[in-house]
């Protein structure tokens, strides 16, 4: 795994640790424990997606779209890093 640069020079965990240790836990089929390691992993996945599609159409015409999902999955970020580090 890949080291967090954030963790490792400023002592604590940055918004996105844990995403990659997740996506390993999906890709074995362990769909509560990955939500537990980084509970926006499947909203990242999805914007992810949202915007492979967005750069691969040739329309364009989902930007609104894409901003709107990008604004929840920083939601989503935020509240999961809330859950990670004070609920679970």
């Amino acid at each position: 795994m890949i080291p967090c640069l954030f963790k490792s020079i400023f002592g604590f965990d940055c918004l996105t640790c844990g995403f990659q240790r997740a996506l390993f836990l999906l890709f074995q089929g362990e769909f509560l424990a990955a939500f537990k390691m980084y509970p926006a992993l499947y909203s990242t996945l999805l914007f992810f997606g949202f915007l492979i599609f967005y750069f691969f159409n040739s329309s364009k015409k989902y930007k609104k779209l894409i901003w709107k999902l990008a604004y929840l999955n920083l939601i989503f970020i935020i509240f999961g890093y809330y859950l990670k580090h004070f609920y679970f």
